[in-house]
């Protein structure tokens, strides 16, 4: 059985992912918790996270929310479609610059989730063959976007507009919620990491750049995600009741 002397160098493995040793000897050995330049590291890899939990589980928990429900109602393929390009330019600004792997991974891991979300909701609405010819339709623009045919400054202008697609999906979501009154099958998960790894964007753009007009763009996309976050709550009854009705829906039929 571990004792306490044997956990204690596991633990201080563990926090020195998020810290340098001499912060962890300014916290931990001096007991001084207001190390302002530690306080920024702490918090810049913490963002960084977030970030990345962002960017690689929030659309594995709406797929999952999708597939496990069998329904794709409540999700704007529109929306979907806008963050899709957003991470698009990212993931191919990356390649035609030469990235390594390891710098984009998490983004090409996003990317081929967003496609694959914006098919299902087009199967689960009846319209298979149109998800897969989007599906199509998606992957010749994307060879054509890191071919030499693009010229780099197209694909330069596309990753400056990144923020504005997921701004635009957002709003539109935000609207459609609004509009008819439910979020159906949107997951709350997902949401609550968009709305993080949005804060996460807004601390490392003030920390690069300070205040200027990426800054003020990432948190004109938080808040939108937090508009969604917020109808999300506030609509969870009636899709509950919803949920209700379909499943005794189903028994009578």
């Amino acid at each position: 059985m571990d004792t306490s002397e044997e956990r204690r160098p596991q633990l201080k493995e563990f926090l020195l992912t998020f810290m340098p040793e001499k912060c962890y000897d300014q916290f931990f050995l001096h007991f001084n918790v207001i190390h302002v330049p530690c306080l920024k590291i702490v918090l810049s890899k913490t963002m960084g996270l977030l970030v990345l939990m962002a960017t690689v589980f929030a659309p594995l928990a709406q797929i999952g929310k999708v597939v496990r429900s069998g329904r794709s109602d409540g999700l704007c393929l529109e929306s979907v479609f806008l963050e899709l390009l957003a991470i698009s330019a990212h993931g191919a600004f990356c390649y035609t610059q030469n990235f390594p792997n390891e710098a984009w991974g998490e983004s090409l891991f996003a990317l081929i989730q967003i496609a694959f979300l914006t098919f299902l909701i087009q199967h689960y609405r009846g319209k298979t063959m149109k998800g897969v010819y989007l599906l199509a339709l998606y992957f010749v623009f994307m060879y054509f976007l890191v071919s030499p045919l693009t010229p780099v400054s197209v694909v330069w202008k596309l990753r400056e507009w990144n923020v504005l697609f997921v701004i635009a999906g957002r709003l539109i979501q935000a609207c459609n919620n609004y509009r008819f009154g439910h979020t159906g099958q949107l997951s709350a998960l997902s949401i609550l990491l968009d709305f993080w790894g949005s804060l996460g964007r807004i601390f490392s753009s003030l920390q690069e750049t300070g205040l200027s007009l990426p800054s003020h763009l990432h948190a004109v996309a938080c808040c939108c995600s937090g508009v969604i976050l917020i109808q999300v709550l506030l609509y969870w009854n009636i899709c509950s009741i919803e949920k209700v009705r379909q499943v005794e829906k189903e028994k009578d039929e």
